[in-house]
């Protein structure tokens, strides 16, 4: 395999890897429902029906990157999702560590930083819209 073709496989794994992840947060949030997200929201003077914004971030995106069509909005949208995750439900983890020694928002901030590097590095060739 030459040095592309492998870059553009790595790319595919990074997006799968994300959008797999991801997703399954979204199909629990549409068989559980969004009331503690709105919740999270009201309680910080938001409007609730901004909830649905986390299905956009956990379904639609998801896909998008899974597909690889607007891959880099899919991250994009995945990113601000988890900008909002960090601030209506772990802002009090931000400088906190968990037992091991790790970050206690390690799994979300990778989710944040590997959707930065898809925004960053585009969807590779196997993709629905490659370039």
């Amino acid at each position: 395999m030459n040095q592309a073709a492998m870059q553009d496989f790595g790319k595919l794994v990074l997006r799968i890897a994300l959008g797999a992840l991801i997703l399954l947060h979204g199909v629990s949030k549409l068989k559980n429902g969004l009331g503690p997200i709105e919740g999270m929201l009201v309680a910080n003077g938001l409007p609730g029906f901004l909830a649905y914004g986390a299905l956009v971030g956990e379904v639609l995106a998801p896909l998008m990157l899974l597909f690889g069509a607007y891959a880099r909005i899919g991250a994009a949208i995945v990113a601000i999702n988890m900008l909002f995750a960090f601030g209506l439900a772990h802002m009090g983890q931000l400088g906190q560590l968990n037992d091991q020694g790790g970050w206690a928002l390690e799994l979300q901030g990778m989710f944040l930083i590997t959707a930065v590097a898809i925004m960053l590095l585009g969807p590779g060739r196997y993709a629905i819209n490659q370039r």
